[in-house]
C-alpha cells in the first residue's frame, strides 16, 4: 500500500491519482454543464443539477479513498450526529491548512447536503477547477476592501445584492455554505501582524458571513460551528499525500442561527454591525478556548 512508500514515492502517487481523479469526473461534469446551459427548461435544469451534483459526490468520495490510503493516524471527529441531508446549512471554520477542505469534504460526505463555498472572482481562471466550480453553482464574489469603498461609495452593499443572487438558485435544494472567517490561512506570523486577541486564530471577517446571512438566513436551519486542529501541525496538500499528515481532531458544534440576525443591514446599521461582530468573536473566543484545551490535553 501506499502508507509503506517512502513519502516522495507516496506524495508522487497521491498527486497523479489526485490529477487523474480530477479530470476523469471534471469532463462529465462540464459536458452535463454544458447541456444545462444550452436546455432553457427549468424541470430539465433542475435534473442536471441534481446529475452535477452527484457527479461531484462521486468526485469526493474518490478523493476521500486516496486519502484514506495515504494518511496514518487517527482522526477524532465529534459532533456529526443529527445531521440532515435535507437541511441548509452555514458552516462557519477556522483555517489553518491548504487540506482544511479536502478534510471537511470527507466528513460531511453524505451527512450534509453537498458543500458549496464562495470563491474570489479571480478563481474561475483555475485550470479545471475554475469551471467545475462555476458548473456546480459555487458563488464567486468580488470583494471590496474598506479603501476602496471610501472611495468609491457607490460599491457599498453590492456584495450583499451579488450574494442574494448567487444564492437564489440554492432555494430549490438544500445547500451547505461554508465559510472561511479569518479570510486567510492562520500563521503565527500573521497572528501577530494583526495583533489577534486569540492564542490559535486569526481575527474573524464577520462581513463575509453577515452577507451570507442576508443572502439567506431565512433558509439556514443551522449554523455548523467547526474547528478543526492539528496536535502535530499542519500541512499542506503534498504533505498529506506523502503520508505527513498527523493526528486530525474536529469538533462540529450545531448552533441556531440568531432571528434578530435575519434582514439586517450589515453595511448601513452600525448597532446590528457591532452587535454582530460581537456574536462572532465570542464564537471566535469559544473556539480559542477549544483549541487550547485540546492542544494542552493531547
Amino acid at each position: 500500500m501506499v502508507r509503506f512508500l517512502p513519502a516522495p514515492i507516496s506524495g508522487t502517487l497521491g498527486m497523479v491519482a489526485l490529477a487523474l481523479n480530477t479530470i476523469f469526473w471534471t469532463l462529465p461534469l462540464l459536458a452535463v454543464a454544458l447541456c444545462k446551459l444550452l436546455i432553457p427548461l427549468p424541470a430539465a435544469r433542475r435534473r442536471m443539477s441534481a446529475l452535477l451534483t452527484v457527479i461531484a459526490e462521486n468526485w469526493i468520495a474518490v478523493n476521500s479513498a486516496i486519502m484514506r490510503v495515504v494518511q496514518h493516524a487517527p482522526w477524532q471527529v465529534t459532533g456529526l450526529e443529527d445531521l440532515r441531508r435535507d437541511a441548509w446549512y452555514l458552516i462557519c471554520c477556522n483555517h489553518t491548512s491548504w487540506v482544511d477542505i479536502p478534510i471537511l469534504q470527507r466528513i460531511f460526505y453524505q451527512r450534509i447536503p453537498f458543500m458549496r463555498f464562495f470563491l474570489k472572482q479571480e478563481l474561475i481562471r483555475v485550470p479545471l477547477l475554475g469551471l467545475a466550480w462555476w458548473a456546480l453553482d459555487f458563488p464567486f464574489m468580488q470583494r471590496y476592501t474598506a479603501e476602496y469603498l471610501a472611495q468609491h461609495p457607490e460599491k457599498r452593499g453590492v456584495d450583499v445584492v451579488t450574494t442574494r443572487k448567487a444564492c437564489a438558485k440554492f432555494r430549490a435544494s438544500p445547500t451547505a455554505i461554508l465559510n472561511f472567517l479569518e479570510g486567510t490561512r492562520h500563521t503565527a506570523a500573521k497572528r501577530q501582524a494583526q495583533n489577534s486577541p486569540y492564542v490559535h486564530l486569526l481575527r474573524p471577517k464577520a462581513g463575509g458571513m453577515a452577507s451570507a446571512v442576508a443572502a439567506m438566513g431565512d433558509m439556514f436551519d443551522a449554523i455548523l460551528d467547526v474547528t478543526i486542529i492539528y496536535p502535530d501541525g499542519p500541512v499542506d496538500l503534498w504533505g498529506l499525500l506523502s503520508g505527513q499528515l498527523g493526528r486530525v481532531v474536529i469538533h462540529v458544534k450545531q448552533r441556531p442561527l440568531p432571528p434578530a440576525w435575519i434582514g439586517g443591514d450589515y453595511a448601513n446599521d452600525p448597532v446590528f454591525r457591532a452587535d454582530f461582530q460581537a456574536w462572532v468573536q465570542q464564537i471566535w473566543a469559544e473556539k480559542d478556548a477549544l483549541i487550547s484545551h485540546v492542544l494542552e490535553t493531547e
